[in-house]
């Protein structure tokens, strides 16, 4: 006769006699990698390997606290690395529209931004003073002084020529004039007529020549005035030689053994010679403070107070997040931009380091997957815009020289996000070569179990919460077990863990005491559920009050509770569901009543298929089996998955078929195969505590009961309201391995075996089974010979009179 589980089948308890402790700020703390041995050998490989694709994936569920846990690490491995250095970009004065990078040793850049700003600043007042300086005035007086006489002299030697021919140089508003001389005076006209004409022609040739002359001196006016300008720049060049020559060879000689701050002091030192204008017109192209301002570098990536290499979290990265951004400003109705607009992204701030990103943000932000790849294959970052990247927009934009990238990318994912990415995208396994696997489990053993002791009073200690006695602790290693749903292990998702401590803790507060204790986390226990129970409550009402109609008592032919679970979020609860069947003579068809609806999924299909071949090949073996019979769960109207009712189903048909009644106040879960064994299914705990609450809600218990396969017992964790029920013999719970079992418990029959000539013992549910099934294939055949004729029936031709017994 099989027996129910004991208490202590449902649930292990947490022995505290192992504990050497009293309460946990006795213990020391641990590393919370501990335990994840793969995971952490994988983090040790994956950040010593420098080559280029050896980047990480950490693969776990939400639950693990992935960040905090990488994070920690990354903390260890970055301080035992060197500071990565400064990143500028300077101003490009041959291209402006491409700035230049600038690295530095770290700090470096911030001591070059200041020396920078300090530069300018004294320069504008040097450069001012030099050029307001009386020594300069006067030799810019001297310089114009001496052009303008020579400009006179060319024009008075031509004067004095034409004076010395009797021939006058006279100034015009229109220029200059030649006319003869009478005297100190212009000769009248009509006195020049009345020249011999010998005289006259002399007096017009030499004036031609004059004309001539003339012209040749003023052509020679704009090379006179060219090399004022040439001599006026010689001499502005000088003067701001003298202005600027000190400070820039200071600098020169701080920053002697950096070649491209060397390289960017000497583009001042041309950049100020050439737009010498700027300083000396107040109407130059290009002020003097646009001049200034080009002599600045943007400190992009600033690591002077660096200890150890960089770990940067980036919580949105999309592509600007990522690669950094060009900022634009409105100047006169325009967007304007320069090289101090340009803006570091996560790499750039990682670069040295690592980066952490969650993977699920990364592919869910537009482009930042594609630009995240191509960062890597390019080996440098390179910022742009999301358009410029795609060629979405022609605008004249910056184009920054790119910088070398030196940094480990570590992605944070769940498990199906890697495999996907495994298979569809080809570039992802080259790009990302090491995956750190979190587990999900502990082995529960008193090892173990001290080793979670130990972890507990890390989790508390860190979140400064009150430590926890012997039993506070025995409590969250069993609720590690339920979470795990396995009495052998321990769940090792550390946030589950977390949060109850954390909840604990505030009970224990609000009951002022200074220890956290078991009562404490069941309370804390209690209260999640509570908050998560509405939609359970209100599912079981209906039950209660018989809208979902489900019989707790009683018996019933074709008709079994089975056991399904809702999972709403991170809260399941199960409940029952009323499977009927229905049989009678037929071509051996199974009519599945869901898959015929479409509301039945593919594994539950393939269940009822393999129930179908076990019902043929245990009772028709060597005849055909003349049945048609269907299964449905009743009131549902959502969908049906999974084959964790094919054990349920199988006594519903075989109760139709025998016509025996089914005990109404049991539930059944179970799997089978071909063979009638009873396979394992998941969750059982909440399954069983499903019926339980509905079987309680009617009123008083009875010994209601829960079958489940004999697999799944390891796996139970049943809450304290279940095992106190259990232990009265009020509710009980049955584990089988063949579905033989379960039809016992159901009928209350001996299943019965058959003697040598095949037949059962009378009163056997097989025997009953065999006597239907006949009637059956009698029916079938009279059937046939109504159809067909006396003269077809006599042929005694039965070879394919009924099916194969395949479901539909």
């Amino acid at each position: 006769m099989l027996e129910p589980l004991e208490v202590t089948q449902v649930y292990r308890r947490c022995a505290t006699e192992a504990f050497a402790f009293e309460i946990t700020s006795e213990l020391e703390s641990l590393d919370l990698l501990s335990g994840h041995e793969r995971a952490r050998d994988a983090l040790n490989f994956g950040t010593a390997m420098r080559s280029d694709g050896f980047n990480l994936f950490v693969l776990g569920t939400p639950g693990h606290d992935r960040e905090s846990l990488v994070g920690r690490f990354l903390a260890e491995q970055a301080q035992r690395g060197p500071a990565p250095g400064d990143w500028c970009y300077r101003y490009n004065f041959e291209d402006p529209s491409v700035p230049l990078a600038l690295a530095l040793p770290a700090g470096m850049g911030r001591a070059l931004r200041e020396d920078l700003d300090g530069l300018i600043e004294e320069l504008r007042s040097a450069i001012p003073a030099v050029f307001e300086s009386e020594e300069y005035q006067n030799r810019l007086h001297e310089l114009k002084q001496a052009m303008g006489e020579r400009q006179r002299d060319a024009v008075e030697a031509v004067r004095r020529e034409a004076r010395e021919h009797g021939i006058l140089l006279l100034s015009t508003p229109n220029g200059f004039t030649f006319a003869p001389a009478d005297g100190d005076t212009m000769m009248a006209p009509e006195a020049f007529e009345k020249l011999p004409p010998e005289e006259r022609q002399r007096i017009e040739q030499k004036i031609e020549a004059l004309q001539r002359q003339l012209t040749q001196a003023i052509r020679q006016m704009p090379r006179l005035a060219k090399q004022l300008r040439q001599q006026a720049n010689e001499l502005n060049a000088e003067m701001l030689e003298s202005a600027i020559g000190s400070p820039l060879d200071e600098l020169k000689e701080r920053y002697a053994d950096q070649s491209g701050v060397i390289t960017h002091l000497e583009a001042i030192r041309e950049a100020i010679l050439f737009n010498a204008d700027s300083f000396t017109d107040e109407d130059a192209d290009i002020p003097a403070e646009a001049v200034f301002s080009r002599f600045q570098i943007n400190l992009l990536v600033d690591n002077a107070e660096a200890q150890g290499a960089p770990v940067v979290h980036q919580d949105l990265p999309t592509h600007q997040h990522l690669v950094g951004r060009i900022e634009h400003q409105v100047h006169n109705g325009t967007l304007v931009t320069d090289f101090l607009l340009i803006r570091p992204g996560a790499l750039h701030r990682a670069n040295g380091g690592y980066l952490v990103l969650d993977v699920r943000g990364v592919l869910t932000q537009p482009g930042a997957w594609e630009t995240l790849k191509r960062v890597l294959r390019a080996g440098e970052i390179r910022t742009e815009s999301l358009e410029q990247a795609y060629g979405l927009i022609s605008t004249v934009t910056l184009e920054p020289q790119p910088i070398p990238l030196d940094v480990k990318i570590v992605l944070l994912g769940e498990r199906l996000l890697y495999y996907l990415l495994c298979e569809h995208d080809p570039e992802f396994l080259e790009l990302f070569k090491v995956q750190a696997d979190l587990e999900d489990a502990f082995d529960r053993d008193p090892e173990h179990e001290a080793f979670y002791a130990r972890m507990v009073a890390t989790l508390a200690r860190t979140a400064a919460l009150r430590p926890l006695d012997r039993e506070g602790v025995a409590a969250v290693v069993e609720r590690a077990s339920r979470l795990a749903d396995d009495q052998r292990k321990l769940s090792a998702r550390h946030r589950d863990l977390h949060d109850l401590l954390l909840e604990a803790d505030h009970w224990a507060g609000e009951a002022g005491d200074r220890v956290i204790g078991r009562g404490h986390v069941e309370r804390a226990v209690a209260q999640q559920l509570w908050r998560a129970g509405r939609l359970r409550e209100r599912s079981h009402e209906l039950f209660t009050r018989g809208t979902l109609m489900v019989a707790t008592e009683g018996r019933v032919v074709g008709q079994v509770n089975g056991l399904s679970v809702v999972q709403l979020g991170e809260m399941a609860f199960g409940q029952p569901s009323r499977i009927t069947a229905t049989a009678r003579p037929g071509e051996g068809r199974v009519v599945d009543i869901e898959r015929e609806a479409r509301t039945g999924g593919r594994i539950h299909a393939k269940a009822v298929m393999i129930l179908s071949r076990y019902l043929a090949s245990r009772y028709a073996a060597l005849e055909p089996l003349s049945l048609s019979a269907s299964l449905a769960f009743e009131q549902s109207y959502g969908g049906v998955e999974g084959d964790s009712a094919s054990v349920a189903e199988a006594c519903a048909l075989v109760s139709a078929i025998a016509g025996v009644g089914l005990d109404q106040a049991f539930a059944v879960t179970g799997s089978i195969d071909q063979q009638g064994r009873v396979q394992a299914v998941g969750g059982v705990n909440e399954k069983i505590e499903g019926f339980f609450d509905v079987c309680r809600s009617r009123g008083p218990l009875s010994g209601q009961a829960v079958i489940l396969p004999r697999t799944n017992v390891e796996h139970l964790m049943l809450k304290g309201e279940v095992r106190e029920a259990i232990e009265r013999g009020q509710f009980r719970v049955f584990a089988i391995s063949r579905v033989d079992e379960a039809l016992s418990l159901l009928t209350g029959l001996p299943i019965g075996e058959a003697d040598a000539e095949g037949r059962f013992p009378e009163g056997s549910l097989e025997a009953r089974v065999a006597e239907r099934l006949a009637q059956f294939r009698e029916a079938v055949k009279q059937a046939r010979r109504a159809e067909h004729g006396p003269a077809d029936g006599a042929t005694g031709n039965d070879s394919d009179e009924e099916g194969d017994g395949d479901a539909s």
